[in-house]
């Protein structure tokens, strides 16, 4: 059985993050094997909760796992919440990634244009160096226009204009060429206008190709919906599928998710009952 390491925070509410990833890996046959950051009672959305933080207990996981002398077929890192977990996770990448092993990196740092709270300039700059050990990388758009340094209100008011996709591609390659190793990159969440319609999409891209999966925007965004796609396409992945079906198959997923929590009116911060789901995976 292939076997992932899932370095991200677990959250009792708001099925983000490992609560995302471990169902989503399992369904696909593959081994779960969580590291985690933080243990929250709620994801940070929600007005109130209570955080344990992990980075001072991450090295133990890296230490014992190499005493056990396990291996990875994949590992996939989500939200960290400082500088130095960013360091402990490049850590256990030296330790860990073998030749084979597939790397997956979300750059979680902000939304719509801003910041999270925890993101400073040290923050940025460990996320850019972690983000170019990576085989792949699946930022929201905000987070491409951190890593890349573009601006995100002068991109986004383009998004009724035919050359849109074309400019996220052009800043996509620019990160891509400063790069030493072949990667791929994922651009989640691309909101987009065309005949008077609202769309979101995803943007892959490499050196050698690219790909672009639309579809209609219901109007609300809901808490771990990037945590879903990106467990996803890390397991279709390690799998052996291809970037484009790997893209495909998140996207697919989450949209009948996303439908059916906006007509149930589920609460943004409570995540979308993906669960139900998990049965096309398989």
């Amino acid at each position: 059985m292939k076997r992932v390491a899932l370095i991200n925070d677990l959250s009792g509410f708001g099925k983000c993050s490992l609560t995302a990833a471990i169902p989503v890996i399992s369904v696909m046959g593959i081994q779960a094997c969580p590291l985690p950051t933080a243990v929250l009672t709620a994801q940070t959305g929600f007005e109130e909760f209570y955080c344990d933080d992990f980075t001072d207990k991450m090295d133990n996981f890296t230490e014992q796992w190499k005493k056990m002398d396990v291996t990875f077929d994949g590992i996939y890192s989500g939200y960290l919440a400082s500088p130095l977990q960013i360091e402990k996770v490049m850590h256990f990448i030296e330790e860990f990634k073998k030749k084979d092993t597939l790397y997956l990196a979300d750059p979680v740092m902000g939304d719509q244009g801003e910041f999270y709270s925890m993101v400073n300039g040290e923050f940025l700059e460990g996320m850019r160096k972690l983000s170019k050990m990576a085989d792949v990388i699946t930022p929201n758009l905000t987070e491409l226009c951190f890593l890349s340094g573009a601006d995100y209100r002068e991109l986004t008011a383009c998004k009724k204009q035919e050359d849109y996709i074309e400019k996220i591609k052009n800043l996509c390659q620019m990160i891509l060429e400063e790069g030493k190793k072949p990667q791929t990159i994922i651009v989640t969440g691309i909101p987009r206008e065309k005949e008077g319609e609202e769309y979101i999409g995803n943007l892959a891209v490499s050196k050698e190709e690219w790909f672009y999966k639309e579809t209609s925007y219901t109007g609300v965004g809901f808490s771990g919906t990037g945590d879903l796609f990106a467990s996803v396409v890390c397991g279709s992945l390690v799998k052996g599928l291809s970037v484009q079906q790997a893209v495909e198959k998140a996207t697919d997923f989450l949209q009948e998710a996303i439908e059916e929590a906006t007509k149930e009116k589920i609460p943004r911060n409570h995540g979308v009952n993906f669960e139900k789901h998990l049965f096309q995976l398989v």
